[in-house]
C-alpha cells in the first residue's frame, strides 16, 4: 500500500494534470493527448491504493487510446493534405454515424457485464458494479473522443457524474471534486464543440 502522504500528493498532481487536460479538450487541442499519457501513470497508483481495480485497468486501455487519439488528431503525415493557408488539416468534429450507436452500446454492454463479474468474483473489490459502469462507459467515451465525434461529450457527462459519487464514497475526495467540475464542465464542453462544428 502507498503511505498517506504520498498517496495524497499523487491525487493532488492527478488532478492538476486532470485540469489541464480538460483545459486542452476543451479547445479540441491535440495536446490535450499528453495530459492524457501522464495523468493515467498517476491515477495507476491512486487507484491501486483505493482498490478501484476497474478504473485502474482502464487507465492501461486509456494510454493506449491517448497514443493513437494524439496520432489520428495530428493528422501532418501526408503533406500534400493541407488547407489553402498551408496548415496540416486537422480531423474535424463530426456527429457519431447512426450504424455506430448499436456497436457502441454492444461494446459498453458486454464490457460492462464482463468487467463486473470478474471484480465480483475474482476480486476483493467492494463497489464492482460501479467500478465496472464507469470503466465501460469511459472506454466508449474514449473511442468517440478518439474519433472526435460531438456526442463523445454525453458519455462523459455520464461516467463524470458517476465518478463523483464514487470517488467520495471512497474517500478520493480531491479525485471526487475534479469529476464533480468535469461534470459540469462537460456540458459546455458539448455546446463549445457544437459552436465549432457548425463555424467550420
Amino acid at each position: 500500500m502507498i503511505d498517506f502522504i504520498t498517496a495524497h500528493w499523487l491525487e493532488v498532481l492527478g488532478t492538476v494534470v486532470g485540469l489541464v487536460y480538460l483545459w486542452l479538450e476543451l479547445k479540441a487541442n491535440k495536446y490535450m493527448w499528453i495530459a492524457g499519457i501522464i495523468m493515467p501513470a498517476i491515477s495507476i497508483f491512486v487507484y491501486y491504493d483505493a482498490g478501484l481495480y476497474a478504473d485502474l485497468g482502464i487507465n492501461v486501455y486509456y494510454l493506449g487510446a491517448a497514443i493513437y487519439g494524439y496520432v489520428l488528431w495530428q493528422m501532418t503525415f501526408r503533406k500534400n493534405k493541407r488547407e489553402k493557408d498551408g496548415k496540416p488539416k486537422e480531423l474535424p468534429i463530426t456527429r457519431t454515424p447512426r450504424k455506430m450507436y448499436w456497436i457502441l452500446f454492444a461494446t459498453f454492454a458486454l464490457t460492462f457485464v464482463a468487467i463486473g463479474l470478474i471484480l465480483k468474483y475474482q476480486t476483493d473489490s467492494t463497489v464492482p458494479w460501479w467500478d465496472s459502469f464507469t470503466t465501460a462507459m469511459s472506454i466508449v467515451g474514449m473511442w468517440m473522443l478518439a474519433r472526435k465525434w460531438i456526442e463523445q461529450w454525453w458519455a462523459w457527462i455520464i461516467v463524470d457524474g458517476a465518478c463523483f459519487g464514487l470517488y467520495i464514497y471512497k474517500g478520493i475526495y480531491f479525485y471526487a471534486a475534479l469529476y464533480g467540475f468535469y461534470t459540469i464542465v462537460a456540458i459546455y464542453g458539448y455546446q463549445r464543440w457544437k459552436r465549432m462544428m457548425n463555424d467550420k
